[in-house]
């Protein structure tokens, strides 16, 4: 829900930033002039005011020797400034037919503009071409304008000038017809008599030959305020208004000058010089004060903008970082992880001397009936010199323990405990193991023969208290498999060569991973606080100083995920329970020692490229949407296909790192549309649930297996044992050979007295298996 809101939300305010941020050309656009059959003459041939307030169709000019600067497409923070500074200096004024959208993000430069003595006009709201719109679309242009006045300054306008507009004489009936709607309104509309043509940038001397008047005539120029450099339009302005002073003229506002001609038409028909029957209209106020409602309206449209401008600013600014973050992570993992596989692929790279240590591989298993019998005999069959290999049935209810048992292996043992959950089931197992090696794995993993031998020869070095594996994905058949597979690849295993090289591994995957038991003993074995046990346990291993390596040659084969909700419910729980890892070593940050050394390094990077990065790559996807629907589509394009370029060099490194084949990349622009959005509605829900201090609890995935399992178990080998199941409550002597018992409901505890994880004189003296949730360590 709170995806499709966020979504909702800025699609909404997409939309009003693209309504309020029309790309538009300047007023010189060249549009051509249509039938001018029902366009009166009298229009055509008249003054540059146009009146059809009251049914009527008139123009009229000003007064000979008359000026009216006018300024179209401001208000601009730059070059409004300047103008009216000019315009101050000579003691002039203007009439400024001002842009809503612009009015709405610099209300107080209007203010300045009306607080000179200065007129306004209406430019339209977002400068669009009026012969393209639906009457509403035009009616609601010039309504949204004049509310945006209202709010900005407190005064109404009755002066509309339209975008792309230039004289009488190029009225043709389409215009027409839109000139008539804006008289309905009570508009007059003002078209010019002169163009300076200072869009041209032609040059200041150029702009002043364009503005002088024939002879002693007036005239309506049209200069600008807005819309690109007006340093010539400033300059042109200090030079021209002086010049045409000295010549006789006098500037004024279009109402102004207006009043003057209707002042001396009055005047004519006093004195006889005009005949009685002219008509003479009433003056028009200059600025009249808007209507209240005006304002409130203005209020709203004026907070709607400045939202709209706010979000998108920061969801450019967002874009930046990710772009920053991005390229830095790419140029990190590029050079470090490069450095970390040539490292490893000298003929000369060795840990130390080879590694020959019995090992105890511990499997966790609840419901693993599908890939149980396959895990398992891969690990009891691997090439290491000594492995045990204890299953924990974690209150399994599919007979995975009987499936285990009916394998009959002999360096299998199967130990049954009530439901308690895996880091439970972990530490029982550690418990249970008679060595000092210990390897966790996923109940639906398989391990290649050579698997558990390369993963422990990194403990050659003293040094190191974990060791992470090589995680492959093994049903690569689907679309949704496909993709995870990439990113296993690429945002997995390429990563952990760049910890490994900072020395701050966060996680050891629980598909694959070994561990010193004194190394665990040290932090208290598995904690069950995070729903990420496996990031939880290698964070405390990092603060206590021990190294937690990568050894990419140990490949483990998991069955992902084949259905987007079940992807959503596994992708959920690591996100949360990382979050809660990170949280509950925060600590680390203000640590000394190897704990904060981890704390500068590995929680800031885990932050910034594991959280903070995926959290905010949507604006990409956003911004790429934007652009594609409102900005230029060339250039939106050429920056996506950049950032798809780094990722796609990114995942050929990893790919080549990992000796995978580079097929599967064809798919990763697709994952851009599909896979990245479900990601992103995970680490937001994700964040939510750690923010608002929900609780998550553990969902089961649902399992088809990697190979087929046989439906009859076979026979043991002859004059093979098979370990003894553990089926009480704390076991007893008695009851190892016995037959098996019914489970007992409820979670298993170790006593308080025993060590969170064994010790092997411990176990020797004890010579019993034993097993529960680790006490906090003595």
């Amino acid at each position: 829900m709170l995806g499709s809101l966020l979504l909702g939300f800025f699609v909404s305010v997409l939309v009003v930033q693209a309504y309020i941020n029309a790309e538009f050309t300047a007023d010189h656009k060249e549009t051509d002039v249509g039938d001018q059959a029902g366009v009166p003459l009298s229009i055509r041939g008249g003054g540059p005011i146009v009146n059809t307030t009251g049914g009527q169709e008139t123009t009229s000019r000003l007064p000979a020797r008359t000026i009216a600067l006018t300024f179209d497409d401001g208000p601009d923070p730059i070059w409004t400034p300047k103008v009216l500074r000019v315009l101050r200096e000579n003691d002039a004024h203007g009439t400024f037919f001002v842009v809503g959208s612009q009015v709405a993000r610099h209300p107080e430069l209007t203010r300045e503009i009306v607080a000179d003595g200065n007129e306004l006009g209406l430019h339209t709201f977002t400068h669009p071409n009026m012969q393209l719109l639906a009457p509403w679309r035009r009616r609601l242009e010039l309504s949204q304008n004049q509310v945006a006045i209202a709010k900005a300054t407190g005064v109404h306008t009755n002066l509309a000038r339209f975008p792309y507009s230039s004289k009488t004489e190029a009225i043709d009936e389409t215009n027409w017809k839109i000139v008539k709607e804006a008289g309905r309104a009570g508009y007059l509309v003002v078209v010019n008599d002169l163009d300076s043509e200072d869009w041209q940038r032609p040059g200041v001397d150029q702009i002043i030959r364009n503005s002088v008047p024939a002879g002693e005539s007036s005239a309506i120029i049209l200069f600008h305020d807005a819309g690109g450099d007006r340093a010539q339009t400033v300059e042109a302005l200090a030079t021209f208004i002086p010049m045409m002073k000295a010549r006789g003229y006098r500037f004024t506002t279009v109402t102004e000058g207006l009043n003057r001609g209707i002042e001396e038409q009055a005047a004519d028909v006093r004195a006889g010089r005009a005949p009685e029957s002219a008509a003479v209209i009433p003056a028009l106020p200059l600025n009249p004060p808007a209507a209240d409602g005006d304002a409130w309206r203005g209020a709203a449209l004026i907070w709607t903008v400045r939202l709209a401008d706010g979000l998108v600013a920061l969801v450019a600014t967002l874009f930046v970082v990710v772009g920053v973050l991005t390229i830095g992570r790419t140029v990190l993992l590029l050079v470090l992880a490069g450095r970390h596989a040539r490292q490893r692929r000298r003929p000369d790279w060795s840990w130390g001397p080879p590694v020959t240590d019995p090992v105890s591989v511990i499997v966790p298993a609840y419901n693993e009936k599908e890939g149980i019998e396959a895990a398992v005999r891969s690990l009891a069959g691997g090439d290491h010199p000594e492995i045990e290999v204890v299953v924990v049935d974690d209150g399994s209810t599919d007979g995975t323990a009987d499936i285990v048992e009916g394998l009959r292996l002999p360096n299998v043992r199967v130990a049954r405990v009530p439901n308690g959950g895996k880091s439970n089931a972990l530490n029982t197992g550690i418990a249970l193991a008679r060595h000092d090696l210990i390897v966790t794995v996923d109940g639906d993993t398989i391990f290649e023969r050579d698997s558990i031998r390369r993963l422990v020869q990194p403990f050659a070095d003293p040094a190191v208290g974990a060791v992470a594996g090589n995680v492959k994905v093994g049903n690569r058949a689907s679309l949704v498999a496909t993709w995870q597979h990439i990113e296993y690849v690429i945002g997995f295993n390429l990563d952990r060569r760049l910890y490994e090289t900072l020395d701050c591994m966060p996680t050891v995957p629980g598909a694959i991973g070994a561990f010193r038991r004194e190394a665990l003993a040290g932090v208290g074995g598995i904690s069950d606080e995070t729903l990420a046990e496996d990031t939880d346990v290698t964070m405390a291993l990092c603060r206590q100083g021990w190294r937690v390596v990568y050894e990419e040659h140990a490949k483990a084969w998991t069955e992902a995920p084949t259905t987007l909700e079940q992807l959503y419910r596994q992708r959920y729980r690591w996100s949360y329970g990382t979050m809660q890892a990170m949280w509950k070593h925060r600590g680390a940050l203000f640590d000394k020692g190897p704990s904060g050394r981890f704390g500068r390094l590995g929680l800031p990077f885990l932050a910034l490229f594991g959280v903070a990065l995926p959290m905010l790559a949507p604006v990409v996807d956003i911004m790429l949407v934007y652009g594609l629907v409102f900005w230029e589509l060339t250039e939106t394009v050429i920056a996506w296909l950049g950032m798809l370029a780094l990722q796609m060099v990114t995942a050929a490194v990893a790919f080549r790192f990992d000796r995978e084949p580079i097929r599967p990349l064809w798919r990763l622009p697709l994952q851009q549309f599909a896979y990245r959005q479900l990601m992103y509605l995970v680490l937001i829900q994700s964040a939510t649930t750690a923010m608002t201090g929900g609780r998550l609890r553990w969902h089961k995935l649902n399992r088809a297996g990697l190979t087929p399992r046989p439906t009859v178990p076979p026979a043991p080998p002859v004059g093979a044992t098979v370990a003894p199941a553990v089926d009480g409550w704390p076991p007893t002597l008695t009851e190892l050979p016995a037959p098996r018992q019914q489970q007992t409901v409820g979670r298993a505890f170790a006593p308080p007295t025993t060590p969170a994880v064994p010790s092997q004189a411990y176990r020797d003296e004890l010579d019993l298996p034993h097993a529960g949730s680790p006490p906090v360590p003595r």
